[in-house]
């Protein structure tokens, strides 16, 4: 029987440095991003958003959803330490 032998070497995962920095926006997000803050820029920034936040508040929390961090982190991206006391 004759082995056959492969100068492949199989790794798991992906190599090191492959790819886009994590986080990081490609070309068509960054610039959808961009329009979408000249035009808000353009309605007039932060007093269009306080209008809309009274007129639509269901629409504004959405946003403010996708806005806000989904983890929230300490000091350098430590744990958060909580000190509860109680009293009489």
């Amino acid at each position: 029987m004759i082995e056959k032998q492969s100068n492949i070497s199989y790794r798991g995962g992906a190599r090191e440095g492959a790819g886009r920095p994590k986080g990081s926006l490609d070309k068509g997000n960054a610039v959808l991003r961009e329009m979408i803050l000249e035009a808000l820029e353009g309605a007039g920034g932060v007093a269009y958003l306080v209008e809309k936040a009274e007129t639509h508040p269901q629409a504004f929390m959405g946003l403010i959803g996708r806005v806000l961090p989904l983890q929230v982190t300490g000091e350098k991206g430590k744990d958060i330490q909580i000190s509860v006391q109680w009293q009489k």
